[in-house]
Order: C-alpha cells, then sequence, then structure tokens
C-alpha cells in the first residue's frame, strides 16, 4: 500500500477519470444538440388524432411525458400524454397542445395530410381541397398533387422576382439617389454655392429627377407583381373542418410526409438543411434560415484576427526582447494578465465610449460631414465590434507570443548574433520563426474566445436583424460601418427574447450547432497553418 501511495498510481487514475468524465459531458452536449437540432429537418410523420370529444386533432408528435400525480391503482405508473404540433398559430392561438393518451379514441396516419410552410404564422397542417385560381372561386379540386406543387414553384419563382426587384433593382436605385443627395449636401456645407458648383447641384437635381422617374417605373412592376402573386391560393381544411385561405404568394413549399418513402424524405432533409444554411430568418427569427448570422460571425472573426495578430506580436516581443526587465515592465506583465480577466461587457462599454461614440463620431466630423446627423461610423458596426474583440483578446495573444519566444533556445539568439546578424535580423529570421507555434497558438486561443463573445457585440454592432450583409457589389464592397448579424447574438435572441419560445427551440440548438462548428473550422484552419508553417520555417530558422 505503502509503494501505491508513494507511486502515484491513484493520482493517474484519478486524472484519467477526470479527462473520460471531461470528454463524455462534452460528448453528451454534442448529441444532444445533435439530436435536438438536426431533427428538425426530417420530415416528420403527421397523426390525425380522434378524440372522446369529438374533436380531431392534426399534428406531429413532439414529445410526450407522465402527467403530474396522475397515478391511480388502476394505473400505477400514472397517466401518459403527448405533446402535438398543431401549426396554423393564426388560427388555434397556439402551435402547440397536449393530448392525453385516455381521450384518444383513435389514431390515423392519412397520406392525404399536408404539411404548408408559409412565410408567416409557421406551419400549418391540413387538406388541400380545392384550389383556387383567381382568389375568389375554387374551379378546381385539389387532388392533383403534382399540379399543386407546380404552383407553389412557380408562386415561389415570382417570389424571387419580387425580391430581386426590391433589392437588387430599386436597392441598386435608392443607392444612387442617396449617394447623390449626398453630392448635393456636401455643397451646401459652406452655406453658398460658387457658379461651378450651382451648374453641378443643377446636374445633380437632373440626375436626381431621372432616378426618381426609373424607381416610379419600378414600383409600378413591382405592384403589378404583387398583384399577380396574390391571385392563386390555396384552400386548406383544418381539423375542425373549417377552410382557410392560403395566398401562393405566402407559401414556401407544401408536402405530404405521410406518403413520402425514405428516399424522398432524406431528398426533403437535405434540402430543408441547405435552406436553414443559406437562407434568411423570417418569424422574427424563429424560422428560415442563419446565413446573414454565418457570414457576421465569419468576418468579424477574420477583421479581429487582422488586428490582433500583429499587435499583439509587437507588444510581446518588445516586452520580451527589447523593454528593460525590471519594475515597470512586471507592472505591465500583470497588467496585461488581469486585462484577460476583465469581464467582456467592460470591454463592450468601453468600445461603445471609444471606438463608437469618441473615434468614429471623429471620423464622421471629418470624413462625411455631409451625411450628418446621420451617422456613418459614428454607430455600432462590423468594424468597432471587431476592434472591441481584438482588444480582448489581445492579453491572450500576447502571453502565448511571450511564452513562444522564451522556449526558443538561448543557443540560436547566440549563433545568429555570432554570425554577424543584427538583433532585428536575429528576432525576424531566427527567434520569431521558432516561436512561430507558440504565437498561432495563442491566435486560436483568441479566435475561438471571439467567436463565442456576445455581451460586447451587442453594444458594438451587432442587430438583430440586418437589412443588407457588410460585403455587397457597391464600392467599396465591404462596408465596416454595417451593423451585422452573430450566432451567438442570434441564440440569445432567439431562445430568449422570442414571442413563440416552443417553436425556437430546435432553431436555438441547431444554432449552438453551427456556432460549434464555426468555431472548429476557425480552429481547424489555424491549426493547419500553423503546421504548415512551422514545416515551412523550422528548416530556414536553424
Amino acid at each position: 500500500m505503502k509503494h501505491f501511495w508513494r507511486g502515484g498510481e491513484l493520482f493517474v487514475w484519478m486524472t484519467a477519470s477526470g479527462v473520460a468524465i471531461s470528454l463524455l459531458m462534452v460528448g453528451g452536449m454534442l448529441a444532444l444538440i445533435m439530436v435536438n437540432g438536426l431533427g428538425q429537418f426530417w420530415p416528420a410523420t403527421l397523426q390525425q388524432v380522434t378524440l372522446k370529444q369529438q374533436e380531431t386533432v392534426i399534428g406531429q408528435v413532439v414529445g410526450q411525458e407522465v402527467i403530474p400525480n396522475s397515478a391511480t391503482p388502476d394505473r400505477p405508473d400514472g397517466q401518459l400524454r403527448y405533446r402535438y404540433r398543431v401549426g396554423n398559430r393564426d388560427v388555434f392561438g397556439a402551435e402547440y397542445r397536449w393530448v392525453n393518451a385516455a381521450d384518444i379514441v383513435a389514431t390515423s396516419i392519412p397520406e392525404d395530410l399536408v404539411f404548408v410552410e408559409r412565410r408567416e404564422w409557421g406551419p400549418a397542417y391540413g387538406r388541400i381541397t380545392a384550389l383556387a385560381a383567381d382568389g375568389t372561386m375554387p374551379n378546381k379540386d385539389g387532388s392533383n398533387w403534382s399540379e399543386i406543387v407546380t404552383l407553389v414553384e412557380q408562386a415561389n419563382q415570382l417570389r424571387r422576382r419580387i425580391e430581386h426587384l426590391e433589392r437588387d433593382e430599386i436597392g441598386e436605385i435608392n443607392y444612387r439617389i442617396e449617394k447623390v443627395r449626398l453630392q448635393r449636401q456636401a455643397f451646401m456645407l459652406d452655406g453658398q454655392l460658387s457658379r461651378r458648383e450651382a451648374d453641378e447641384d443643377r446636374l445633380l437635381l437632373d440626375r436626381i429627377a431621372a432616378l426618381e422617374q426609373e424607381y416610379h417605373a419600378k414600383t409600378l412592376a413591382l405592384e403589378r407583381l404583387h398583384n399577380e402573386a396574390g391571385q392563386r391560393a390555396l384552400l386548406l381544411t383544418l381539423s375542425n373542418g373549417r377552410s382557410m385561405r392560403l395566398s401562393l404568394d405566402q407559401v414556401i413549399a407544401v408536402s405530404r410526409p405521410n406518403g413520402m418513402n425514405r428516399i424522398e424524405k432524406s431528398l426533403a432533409y437535405l434540402r430543408n438543411l441547405w435552406l436553414f444554411l443559406s437562407g434568411e430568418p423570417r418569424e422574427a427569427n424563429t424560422e428560415g434560415g442563419i446565413f446573414p448570422a454565418i457570414f457576421g460571425t465569419v468576418l468579424m472573426v477574420f477583421l479581429m484576427t487582422i488586428v490582433v495578430m500583429p499587435f499583439g506580436v509587437m507588444a510581446a516581443v518588445y516586452l520580451r526582447e527589447y523593454a528593460k526587465q525590471g519594475l515597470l515592465v512586471r507592472l505591465v506583465r500583470i497588467a496585461v494578465n488581469n486585462l484577460a480577466g476583465v469581464p467582456s461587457i467592460v470591454f463592450g462599454v468601453f468600445g461603445l465610449a471609444f471606438f463608437v461614440y469618441a473615434l468614429g463620431g471623429t471620423i464622421d466630423q471629418w470624413l462625411f460631414p455631409e451625411a450628418l446627423p446621420n451617422p456613418t461610423f459614428g454607430t455600432g458596426g462590423i468594424l468597432w465590434a471587431s476592434l472591441t474583440l481584438a482588444l480582448l483578446t489581445v492579453p491572450v495573444v500576447i502571453v502565448a507570443t511571450e511564452e513562444g519566444l522564451s522556449a526558443v533556445p538561448r543557443d540560436f539568439r547566440e549563433g545568429s548574433v555570432g554570425l554577424g546578424a543584427t538583433k532585428f535580423e536575429t528576432i525576424r529570421h531566427v527567434i520569431l520563426p521558432c516561436a512561430l507555434p507558440g504565437i498561432l497558438t495563442g491566435l486560436i486561443l483568441a479566435m475561438a474566445r471571439a467567436a463565442g463573445e456576445v455581451a460586447p457585440l451587442m453594444l458594438t454592432g451587432v442587430v438583430k436583424l440586418a437589412p443588407a450583409l457588410p460585403l455587397d457589389e457597391y464600392l467599396p464592397f465591404l462596408h465596416l460601418d454595417r451593423k451585422f448579424m452573430h450566432l451567438g447574438f442570434h441564440i440569445y435572441d432567439v431562445g430568449f427574447q422570442s414571442p413563440n419560445v416552443e417553436a425556437a427551440k430546435p432553431m436555438v440548438y441547431m444554432t449552438t450547432l453551427i456556432l460549434i462548428l464555426v468555431v472548429v473550422l476557425l480552429n481547424w484552419a489555424a491549426v493547419m497553418l500553423r503546421n504548415r508553417l512551422r514545416k515551412r520555417f523550422a528548416a530556414s530558422a536553424v
């Protein structure tokens, strides 16, 4: 026993158990997130349930439980109840309902039950009984399923034309009008116009008038398309027997999951997953996709990396190689280490006060006076959010870089200096390549933390729904002043601010999974880059 305690085998087993438990916890968390997130895209079976109260329920089972305090001598295990997603929130007032198992008289799975994905009010369940051609009178029986699917696809094509007209064509006209308006405003800043400026101002007025005429023509075309889109509709019979008119303009897709085979369900699953990754949010972010949030997260981390890398490395090189080691340097190191423990919301407040109000406001006064009082950089944006996160993560890079620099053998420095190299040449060609793994390790840790931070972003640029991406076809293409969406904030918003919390749960799980994947991919890319640079510089450094 004495040999056992001295040998430390118990400590080895304890540490190994700690690692195993940690891995199991991480694996369990990922499994929970994947099951609850990825499962929402599978076309679920629709049940038709007849209750004792002569009521019919149509929906998909999303859960079951034992009714609390329902144990009786006849049922010692308690009574079971099922949770159905019945959709039609605009009709029933709620998207989910509980059904006691004891109240169910019969359950069936008819193939003609239809799942309708709508742009508003969530999904609708029922039977398509007729197809209204002119928006008033149904003229054709809805039994021809292929015709219904074709009409829905045509309606979606028309919707894409409407969106293209609204965003691209009319959006471009609005952008050009705003640019011309700012040019005129710049002439007015001096209070009086010279003859040349007066001539240019008249040309700008003519240009605005021409753009407004073009805008008017586009809006007329848009109105015609909206009228055309609203002429066709589906008539859906709900579980309570009521018929509901669904304009095809509001229908995204229709499906009959009970009539699908495995292959059709797999294709539908992949389609739903792709639409989630590539689409835009709808219904207060509880429906639709998360592409703007993915793009905003990746772009913000990329900008943060560009800023934090050189500043962190230069600070560490100065502290380690050039600064005279003494009390002041020790105090600076203590300050840097303590900075890493400051709550992130404090960095957000600092970023709002310094970057947004002070620096951004000054930039607006110097470079964009014609746009004032509307701020350009004097409001939250992806640039200020990235700089705030760079400030938050720079201590991690400094500490990791210093550790990497201290790990370089002293013989390398002395050998380089002995061969006639200056200190700068030694740092550049010998020390930094050797310390590169440590530098990139710090960068990886910084990227992982930046991707998951939310609190400082809420003050410096992230929003619930951004009208446009920071990257588009207009000069300067990358608009650093624009607000953006972020996966972490999206999770907070959908999970805690959504009016339909129950329907948002799968979205929360799926967004969480995507955020984890984004962090893993960014770290994986950084690790691959580190390994590649390590091989490249290992030989040249010695």
